[in-house]
């Protein structure tokens, strides 16, 4: 299993926290509670999900020195969590990333579109999947597909229909005008580049996981 080089021993007890949150046990890797610990740590979520699995499986004298010492102790677990959260250098990775050109990072997806910010590009994702779902006759407001994914996403279906409004000038499959002005169009340009020539089924695969977070 490849390490994250960001990644220490001590963000066991992180990940142990939120396999102890009810339900019990591996969650979603793109649950709320994952994302949000990927992004204090600047670890994607798909590396903290394969380091769950391994947690759960206790197959390391480590992890069962864990488990023994903190599984039935939460109040013991919170404060080592706390004193970790506390450490200095916790959640700032730019000393290990000094002199390195940084790629795109997954953190981007999960944070505000400027200009757009009732919007993260995580959210144009199920919307871009959404479009692949539908017809342009059934791009519109009343549609209860699109009422879902608002609902989802909490913003109006309105706002749905104006991103896929977005993606269908995207769409180089369809006539469109030659000239479009929206705060929505670089970054529905930019999801469309990543996905939108992709294959489906691994786009709606994502989406599914994504719900997890959104929910």
């Amino acid at each position: 299993m490849a390490t994250h080089p960001l990644w220490t021993e001590e963000y066991w007890l992180l990940l142990l926290q939120i396999y102890l949150k009810k339900p019990i046990g591996i969650k979603p890797t793109y649950t709320r509670s994952m994302v949000e610990l990927s992004l204090e740590l600047h670890i994607p979520p798909r590396m903290l999900s394969e380091k769950m699995e391994q947690l759960a499986r206790k197959d390391i004298p480590s992890l069962q020195t864990l488990w023994e010492t903190y599984a039935n102790n939460p109040n013991k677990l919170r404060k080592e969590a706390k004193r970790i959260r506390g450490m200095k250098g916790f959640g700032k990775p730019e000393k290990f990333y000094e002199g390195v050109e940084a790629e795109e990072t997954f953190e981007k997806d999960f944070l505000p579109i400027e200009k757009a910010t009732d919007l993260t590009p995580a959210a144009l994702i199920v919307v871009l999947d959404l479009y692949f779902h539908l017809t342009p006759i059934t791009m519109a407001e009343e549609t209860p597909e699109v009422k879902e994914v608002a609902q989802l996403l909490g913003i109006t279906a309105r706002r749905v229909v104006e991103i896929m409004d977005v993606y269908r000038f995207c769409d180089p499959y369809l006539n469109h005008d030659d000239l479009m002005i929206s705060p929505l169009l670089l970054p529905c340009q930019n999801i469309w580049d990543r996905y939108g020539n992709a294959d489906t089924k691994k786009l709606s695969t994502l989406v599914e996981e994504l719900h997890h977070y959104f929910k």
